[in-house]
């Protein structure tokens, strides 16, 4: 009996335990609401953590890029106010993540083997951080203040000379180089420093001189001190008849009637992927305000001589100089001289393209 009563009790005991047991795990498991009532995340389950995350030389990689195009925002900002301190985007920031800034990570990956994905992954993120300066706010939206004074007003000298031409080249200055850092220079450079966002001093500081030696070539000895050049010969079919006179060798065009020289004009050509054609040719159509159909350029007073290549205006060439090139017709960037020569000029008069 009393071995019967000690397993009654056994029993019972396991029972009740099993019991308690069940309830705590229910209410641990359904009980989700807070005093409140309202309802309590519900923490999700983990995957079990890998044995070693992605690496690329050893280096543990985040999966996923930091930024990639079509971001926006003012780490977009950031990473381009970085790339710009390393030369590979412009200084103006856009803070919006775009091909041009696709390009310039495309550049900065490809320069140190971080792999070419145009996406700022963790590692490229790391790599720009440990090259760059952290930008200040004014240089993340564009609030630019003028740098240390290059050349100034009173100033003279060959730098000044240097400067002066290259300011001519683009239509900013006219007449004879100086040397001397006058009212006349003062006025140009601020034009030129307000046509691109510049702040506007007068004076040639290091963003000014980058940007103007950026639109310019190096000018000659003998340019920076006015002398002029001996022009080449004329080409023999050049000096009966009414002729424009294309010069490569000397990137001059001459208006030649019966042998004088009536007019001489600065131009450029094409590229060596479409160059200007060279040889006898003969003005077959004229157009006073022509825009190109194939370019989608204006083209003012052009006069066609092979095909679709053309002697015009280039408002280009007028603002850049020689730092660029035609799509294969001869530039002229002297508006009202190239004005006064359409005027002149009939169909059916001699175009020569050649080299002196």
């Amino acid at each position: 009996m009393k071995l019967l009563r000690a397993l009654l009790v056994s029993v019972l005991a396991v029972a009740l335990a099993a019991t308690t047991a069940y309830g705590f795990g229910y209410a641990v498991r359904h009980d989700t609401t807070t005093a409140a009532g309202a309802e309590r995340p519900v923490s999700a389950p983990t995957a079990e953590a890998p044995e070693s995350q992605p690496t690329v030389d050893g280096t543990p990689v985040r999966p996923g890029p930091v930024l990639e195009r079509g971001d926006r925002g003012e780490q977009v900002r950031e990473l381009q106010s970085r790339l710009f301190q390393l030369d590979w985007f412009p200084e103006l920031t856009t803070g919006r993540y775009d091909a041009t800034t696709d390009d310039a990570v495309r550049g900065f990956q490809a320069k140190r083997g971080l792999g070419t994905t145009g996406a700022v992954d963790l590692r490229t993120w790391e790599r720009l951080l440990a090259m760059t300066e952290q930008p200040t706010h004014d240089q993340l939206f564009n609030v630019l203040h003028p740098g240390p004074a290059l050349l100034a007003a009173d100033d003279r000298g060959e730098e000044v000379r240097t400067a002066q031409h290259r300011l001519v080249q683009i239509a900013w200055l006219f007449g004879d180089v100086t040397g001397s850092y006058d009212a006349a220079t003062v006025a140009a450079v601020k034009g030129f420093q307000e046509k691109r966002e510049i702040p506007v001093t007068g004076e040639i500081d290091q963003r000014t001189m980058d940007r103007l030696v950026e639109l310019t070539r190096q000018p000659t000895y003998d340019e920076i001190h006015n002398i002029e050049p001996e022009p080449g010969e004329l080409d023999p079919r050049c000096t009966t008849g009414r002729a424009l006179c294309v010069d490569k060798t000397t990137s001059t065009l001459r208006w030649v009637v019966d042998g004088q020289v009536l007019e001489t004009f600065d131009v450029r050509f094409g590229s060596d992927e479409l160059p200007t054609r060279e040889g006898a040719f003969n003005v077959t159509m004229k157009s006073p305000d022509h825009v190109s159909s194939l370019f989608d350029t204006p083209m003012p007073f052009a006069m066609f001589f092979s095909g679709g290549q053309a002697v015009h205006y280039s408002p280009d060439f007028a603002a850049t100089g020689y730092n660029g090139a035609s799509h294969g017709c001869v530039n002229v960037r002297d508006y009202a001289g190239i004005a006064a020569l359409f005027d002149q000029v009939a169909l059916g008069d001699k175009v020569i393209v050649y080299w002196s």
